[in-house]
């Protein structure tokens, strides 16, 4: 049972390690804290509301009254490793609210008394007293719960002022111990005595034996003797009869195992329920544990085994042997056929335990961190009443002898085999559980997804936590009770389905290797009420969208939602929240996304189609593929021939309708007279046999320019627009400046088709010849079109022949 040092002013205590500054705390004006601060006295700044002052781990020598006169709101104060070598009660007088005074671990060797009414706990431990400070004024501390001592030594006399007292805790620290008064502890009327000693005291035995007989709860520390057992003071009889304690507890107990078993043989017989002895050694001379002179002890122990006594639970922790020469098997089967409740041995290094040769009494055994192995309790059948076992941290391997371990074990409900070296090939024999095994903790084992086909048919919960399960698989034995299932830190790919746990409520997954879960989990296990999935390596992809969908469908139901479900892949969104992660419907839904795409790209076809068709584009291809045609065969002609040469000065392009102008008026004015010009006209100089686009081709290369007539007849021609865009073609492909527009007759622009989009481009860019009206005006035009295609063209074959 704790003491009311660990429960009255826990809390206090915990607050006074939270601050580390010289100054009070500005969040509460009623807490100051000067805690390891280097002080040397009490500073005067203190504010006068204080109610909770530390000054402990300074270096304060000496306190006087001016120095807490003002605080009269003080409650808790605590002065505890200091240097103070004298203490006067008196300058408190002013502090009547003072409930929690903490004075331990200084150098008080002197005390000057004062009632203190409202004081419940006061420690005086660890300090330089040679007596016990008790004070005549203690005896008016009605309130006083807790007390803190220190001395030398214990006289009957001592506990003379305070025995009235109805104390909770009385704590005494014996360093230096020399002399105690027999029964001058039984004068102390407290629920529970903790008794200090320094290492390998003398009296020890008789504090014990005292202490037993005053308090319902005792603690000893340090509890050392390396006297001879010889030396030993038995503990009278007369004992039994006056022992009121119920728990022991014996911290740091290094004895003789024949003193051991002394104490135990005392306690056993004593009203004592609960027996706690932490690191524990048991030695002793050799000449002394000859396995004759143990014998005889032993069979002591063997026949207060038998014994129906008071005890119900015995807890050996932190145990050492350094006792080698005798039969431990002996010592083994004390220990199994103790007939009390709980028994637990940690740490032990036991590598065995014998079963019990008749029905045990044993509800509870802990074995845990020991070298316990496979041959534990086969075929043992005197465990019936057993309910809890603890095995954990031993070296079991195989999980089907720990199934033939419990099988007839008929009342066990919890069994946890965790941190052993498990594994289970899945071959040979079927396990055997108990029928009533309930709750099995196998965590920290090497079991693998085999696991699954040795497992108890009724477990309701079951931890497989840090295992190498990588699938839950199918056709399993159905555990139809399973209502909670750990499967943390294995090599999960995904989360498993519930076909053979239809019971099952609670699903521990994480730190696996998850990327994307099965977002119908829930569909396939209705019953979850909690999903621990967080801590994997999610990859935020499409998949994932729907899990992420799932935790707001499940109401709550992802626990750790959402600091523990966040991206690790890809790199790019690594440490991102999965509730901070959006994909939109398109990107991830591929029927959607093909859908919009045909439409996209029936709308971009209808598009293109309209395009083509109002600009005419199948009939620029077609032009572009007769020029290319025509190129082509050029360059393939025989090599005696020297390709296109310049044989007109212009080639004329015009409408039939225009033809009559152009008979009449063009080419007798510019063939005739000065000049010798010559003109290319489709009717005189076409090749017969060539088609009507190669040879427009050829008569526009073998031109030196090209002569527009425009007029609305025109733009109504088709081979006019012919004309125009080879001309346009080798206007751009030999950079040349060879197009020149005669205007015959004004175009509106809406006469002009949307595929003469050319010719509209070079009516605004370049400047072309407008037919006069007017007679005065024309020998001016016809001078200037002779001095735009004047030019001497070389003589040919063709003209010399």
């Amino acid at each position: 049972m704790r003491s009311l040092k660990n429960i009255y002013v826990f809390t206090c205590a915990f607050i006074f390690t939270l601050w580390n500054n010289i100054q009070p705390t500005v969040e509460d004006e009623f807490i100051a804290n000067y805690s390891r601060s280097l002080l040397t006295n009490v500073p005067n700044n203190i504010p006068v509301r204080t109610q909770i002052l530390d000054f402990s781990h300074n270096r304060i020598s000496g306190l006087s009254i001016s120095e807490f006169i003002y605080l009269s709101d003080l409650q808790v104060l605590n002065l505890s490793y200091n240097l103070i070598m004298v203490l006067d009660f008196s300058i408190f007088i002013f502090n009547e609210n003072l409930e929690y005074l903490d004075l331990s671990h200084n150098n008080i060797s002197k005390v000057c008394c004062l009632t203190l009414a409202c004081l419940r706990h006061l420690d005086l431990s660890f300090n330089k007293f040679t007596a016990l400070p008790i004070c005549q004024e203690f005896g008016n501390m009605f309130h006083l719960e807790y007390l803190g001592l220190s001395a030398t030594m214990i006289r009957r006399s001592d506990f003379r002022y305070i025995k009235h007292l109805q104390l909770h805790t009385v704590f005494l620290t014996l360093e230096n111990f020399s002399l105690y008064e027999p029964q001058s502890l039984t004068a102390l009327t407290t629920r529970n005595l903790h008794i200090a000693f320094a290492a390998n005291q003398n009296f020890i035995f008789s504090l014990l034996y005292d202490g037993m007989s005053t308090s319902e709860n005792l603690k000893i520390v340090n509890l050392r003797y390396t006297l001879s057992y010889k030396d030993f003071p038995s503990p009278p009889l007369i004992l039994l009869k006056k022992i009121k304690t119920t728990v022991v507890t014996l911290d740091a107990v290094d004895l003789q195992w024949a003193i051991i078993l002394q104490i135990f043989m005392l306690i056993w017989y004593s009203p004592v329920e609960h027996l706690t002895v932490r690191n524990l050694t048991f030695r002793g001379p050799l000449e002394e544990l000859t396995e004759y002179a143990f014998l005889p002890l032993l069979n002591s122990v063997e026949q207060l085994i038998s014994f129906n006594g008071s005890m119900k639970a015995l807890t050996l922790e932190h145990v050492r042997n350094k006792v080698y020469y005798f039969n431990q098997e002996i010592l083994y089967r004390q220990f199994s056929e103790m007939n009390i409740a709980n028994l637990t041995i940690n740490d032990a290094y036991m590598p065995h335990m014998l079963c019990p040769n008749r029905t045990s009494s044993f509800q509870y055994l802990n074995f845990s961190r020991n070298a316990l192995t496979d041959e534990l309790f086969q075929n043992c059948g005197t465990l019936m009443d057993l309910k809890l076992l603890i095995l954990q941290k031993n070296k079991f391997e195989s999980l089907r002898k720990v199934s033939f371990m419990t099988s007839r074990m008929r009342s066990l409900q919890y069994l946890d085999m965790s941190n052993n070296l498990l594994r289970h090939d899945g071959a040979g024999v079927r396990c055997q559980w108990a029928e009533s095994l309930s709750e099995l903790d196998l965590s920290f084992n090497q079991l693998a997804d085999a696991v699954f086909e040795c497992l108890p048919v009724n477990v309701k919960r079951l931890s497989l936590q840090s295992n190498q399960i990588s699938t839950v698989p199918r056709g399993m034995v159905e555990l139809k009770s399973l209502e909670a299932l750990n499967l943390a830190s294995n090599r999960l790919a995904d989360l498993p389905g519930c076909g053979g746990f239809t019971s099952l409520q609670f699903l521990n997954v994480e730190m696996n290797s998850i990327l994307t879960p099965s977002a119908d989990f829930f569909q396939s296990c209705p019953r979850v009420r909690e999903l621990q999935a967080g801590h994997n390596p999610f990859k935020c992809s499409c998949e994932l969208q729907a899990f992420i969908g799932l935790e707001r469908q499940s109401g709550g139901k992802l626990s750790g939602w959402p600091a523990a479900y966040v991206c690790e892949y890809p790199e790019g969104l690594r440490g991102t929240e999965l509730k901070d992660f959006h994909l939109s419907q398109l990107a991830c839904n591929t029927t959607l996304l093909l859908v919009t795409a045909l439409l996209l790209t029936l709308v971009l076809v209808a598009v293109v189609a309209f395009l083509c068709i109002y600009l005419d584009v199948p009939w620029y291809v077609r032009m572009t593929w007769q020029w290319t045609q025509t190129k082509r065969r050029a360059w393939h002609s025989p090599p005696g021939d020297g390709g296109p040469v310049l044989q007109f000065h212009a080639f004329i392009s015009y409408s039939e309708r225009d033809s009559l102008w152009v008979k009449e008026e063009l080419i007798p004015s510019l063939e005739k007279g000065e000049g010798c010009i010559q003109l290319c006209q489709h009717e005189r100089d076409f090749i017969p046999g060539k088609s009507i686009v190669e040879n427009i081709i050829n008569c526009i290369e073998k031109s030196y320019k090209s002569i527009f007539v425009l007029s609305p007849n025109f733009v109504q021609s088709e081979w006019c627009h012919y004309e125009l865009y080879f001309a346009h073609h080798k206007l751009f492909s030999e950079n040349s400046n060879s197009l020149i527009l005669i205007l015959l007759e004004p175009i509106p622009p809406y006469l002009i088709p949307a595929r003469y989009h050319k010719l509209k481009a070079l009516m605004a860019k370049r400047t072309y010849l407008e037919w006069p009206k007017e007679r005065s005006k024309r020998a001016l035009f016809w001078a200037n079109l002779r001095a735009a295609i004047s030019i001497n063209l070389p003589i040919s074959s063709e003209a010399n022949e």
